[in-house]
């Protein structure tokens, strides 16, 4: 990317979170350093790929350069101001404006399961019902030994234990930066066991919930 070009992602980060900092929640692009981290355990037969929060399409630019075909990613962007730009830079990748929260309901992937989730959203500004919906939805695109890569600024994984455990995931540190505005650490969150998680299991109605989300709420203290 040319620096001008970078400059120009950054004013545009930068206005996205003025105007939005719940929902952007960083000031600036995740950088190269934090890119190669957060894809450095994908392989071109991994594809196809599910990036969520792409923004500026940082790691989707890391993903290319990890064999990935563009034609295998879907880059899912809740904010309207990235979609242009995403469409532009990368043709042939599908682009979605969708809350990756309703993942379950959008029925996305058909056939083929996807061999892992790139995240790049603020979880640390989520509820934990949402975190689950999301976790939740994500994997029951997943294959077998698939995982999500997610990025966190905090001191620990972003999410929070009684998701993990409700769902039947784990989380390990694989690396940090602090090359990145603000310092990043990166966590890859995987099944412990063999778990079925099936859309229309997870299909739900705030009144009827397949899987109990507003207790994550109270087990978590929110």
């Amino acid at each position: 990317m040319t620096a001008k070009a970078a400059c120009s992602d950054f004013l545009h980060f930068f206005r996205s979170w003025v105007s939005n900092p719940l929902r952007v929640a960083a000031i600036a692009p995740s950088g190269d350093s934090l890119a190669r981290i957060m894809t450095s355990e994908i392989a071109a037969l991994d594809g196809p790929i599910i990036e969520l929060g792409p923004g500026t399409g940082v790691f989707t630019r890391a993903l290319l350069a990890r064999g990935i075909s563009e034609a295998d990613l879907t880059l899912i962007e809740y904010g309207p101001e990235f979609i242009d730009a995403l469409q532009a830079r990368f043709p042939a990748a599908r682009v979605l404006q969708m809350d990756a929260a309703h993942l379950v309901q959008a029925d996305i992937f058909e056939d083929e399961p996807v061999g892992a989730v790139i995240s790049g959203l603020p979880l640390l500004s989520m509820s934990p019902r949402k975190i689950a919906s999301i976790l939740a939805g994500a994997f029951t695109y997943m294959r077998p030994g698939g995982a999500i890569y997610q990025f966190t600024y905090g001191p620990r994984c972003p999410v929070p234990r009684p998701i993990l455990d409700r769902l039947g995931l784990k989380a390990v540190r694989i690396g940090g930066t602090v090359r990145n505005l603000p310092p990043a650490s990166v966590y890859r969150i995987s099944r412990r066991k063999p778990l079925e998680l099936s859309r229309e299991r997870l299909r739900y109605r705030d009144s009827e919930a397949d899987i109990d989300l507003v207790a994550f709420s109270g087990e978590t203290g929110s």
